[in-house]
């Protein structure tokens, strides 16, 4: 498997400019490792999570555990 990114927009980004991150699938499958980057921004910096954090904090974030922004 590649562990070269090939970058996607987040199902949950919008087309508005809203706010947007890409993540990197094919890395996830190959190492178990979710990278995330701020898609308006692809030159900075990129944040990598296990996936299992990951899946945690999406579904603490779904379930409404840190409340309104």
């Amino acid at each position: 498997m590649r562990t070269t990114p090939d970058w996607i927009k987040s199902s949950y980004s919008n087309t508005n400019g809203g706010n947007c991150i890409e993540w990197a699938p094919q890395v996830t499958q190959a190492t178990g490792i979710v990278p995330v980057r701020d898609s308006k921004d692809p030159d900075g910096p990129t944040l990598a999570f296990p996936a299992t954090a990951f899946t945690a904090f999406v579904s603490a974030v779904k379930a409404g555990e840190f409340g309104a922004p």
